[in-house]
């Protein structure tokens, strides 16, 4: 599922091709809105909140839009054929005089009014890269259930907004301890660090172009500390690192770790 950084480079190409355009294309390839059309309508801006999308037009309407696990968005030049996928697979396409903007395989793609968008982004917790990100009432959220693992707690976006499994791996590591450990039994300040860690990881790569957890100049191969390299050397140990699947220790998705310096329950 695509994290909160490259929803928001997502918004922001969205944004450079649309905003201040007239549409002169629209069709939303949903059953639901088959018939709703915003040809002619000028597209004020598309803004990330969290992992979702908002394209807000004239007239006080917003096109909600989250990727989950396959979605895209797909920006081409007007009259270039679009290359994302199938055609069936086309679930949106808005078009100015200058770009086509695809949406493929979209699992949420919903029309409301501007004025109605909390209904479906209201539920959220501070955004990491929004106006919104207050390390404090994120803190205060994630220490409401101190029983709850830590991993599970970074992907409840009620929680915050914008940490997907590849951070919740690396903050994680960073902090030294597993995906398992209750949030409430981290030691004193390694929570506030993880937010400081988390804000600053997503602010470094919502314009990179691979993302980087792992400081610069970091040998080859190793933009990551333990997503995705089970089996590999731990770069801060040398211990290999262990992948634990889903739906182990209350752990709905995959998970790196390094049993030799992160402590707290393991799988």
């Amino acid at each position: 599922m695509p994290e909160g950084d490259t929803v928001w480079r997502t918004a922001k190409r969205l944004d450079t091709a649309l905003a201040g355009r007239e549409l002169t294309r629209s069709e939303l390839r949903v059953p639901r809105y088959a018939t709703a059309d915003l040809t002619g309508r000028r597209v004020l801006e598309v803004v990330p909140r969290g992992k979702h999308l908002l394209a807000r037009f004239e007239g006080g309407l917003t096109l909600h839009s989250h990727l989950r696990m396959d979605g895209a968005w797909r920006v081409f030049p007007a009259g270039e054929r679009p290359r994302g996928g199938p055609e069936h697979q086309i679930r949106a396409v808005l078009g100015t005089s200058s770009h086509t903007a695809v949406g493929y395989r979209l699992p949420v793609l919903e029309l409301l009014r501007t004025t109605d968008e909390q209904k479906v982004v209201g539920h959220l917790g501070p955004d990491l890269l929004g106006p919104d990100w207050d390390p404090a009432a994120a803190r205060e959220r994630l220490l409401a259930d101190p029983s709850r693992p830590l991993g599970e707690a970074l992907l409840d976006q009620r929680n915050l907004a914008g940490i997907g499994n590849v951070y919740k791996c690396e903050l994680a590591f960073l902090a030294g301890v597993t995906p398992w450990l209750p949030v409430g039994e981290l030691p004193e300040g390694v929570l506030e660090r993880l937010l400081a860690t988390a804000h600053r990881l997503l602010e470094e790569n919502r314009d990179a172009v691979e993302r980087r957890t792992t400081a610069a100049g970091s040998r080859a191969g190793s933009r990551l500390h333990v997503h995705g390299r089970a089996g590999r050397p731990c770069p801060r140990c040398g211990t290999p690192v262990r992948r634990s699947g889903p739906g182990r220790a209350g752990d709905e998705r995959i998970s790196y770790w390094c049993p030799g310096c992160q402590s707290g329950p393991l799988d």
